[in-house]
């Protein structure tokens, strides 16, 4: 299998140059493109995936609903169509745009789109890389935020979005 390509970029997603994704990862010095889609139910809970214990980052974490990269090339609408899909097997979501933001840790740096959806349908995730999903209560995620459960990527999305939803906390 040939290795992907991500697009190294700038804080406006500018593109600097493309390079291997084993180049990218591991090197916080060159930020890249990623997409993220909160997925909630009908009645305001956010399904989380548990990371499988096989990945090299954040193995065994509760994450975002949906997360992944976005190929050199590729468009923010076609990477999140795509990762949804992959991930979690939908292919209808109604996505709505929230924010951007750059995630920075002592593996990567990411430059962070983040969509929402609401969904109620069938959940058929991907049993390479998710162990579990299972859908939250918001105050349920915030009584773990600081325990070690969730990944520090997803600590940072959560406490982004409740930020700039405010009072309502609802993404929908």
């Amino acid at each position: 299998m040939q290795e992907e390509y991500l697009e190294v970029v700038n804080e406006k997603g500018e593109v600097l140059q493309s390079l291997p994704r084993s180049e990218v990862h591991g090197n916080p010095s060159l930020m890249h493109k990623v997409v993220h889609v909160l997925v909630f139910n009908s009645t305001g809970e956010l399904l989380l995936q548990k990371r499988s214990m096989d990945k090299s980052v954040a193995p065994g974490k509760w994450d975002t609903s949906v997360g992944g990269h976005v190929s050199a090339g590729e468009s923010l609408e076609l990477a999140v169509q795509r990762e949804m899909e992959e991930e979690l097997g939908i292919s209808n979501g109604d996505l709505k745009f929230l924010y951007t933001y750059i995630h920075s840790n002592p593996h990567e740096t990411e430059l962070v789109y983040t969509y929402s959806c609401v969904y109620d349908g069938e959940i058929i995730f991907q049993q390479e890389e998710i162990d579990e999903v299972r859908p939250w209560s918001l105050d349920e995620i915030k009584g773990c935020i600081g325990s070690g459960m969730l990944s520090d990527n997803f600590e940072h999305e959560i406490e982004t979005y409740l930020k700039r939803q405010g009072s309502r906390g609802q993404g929908f």
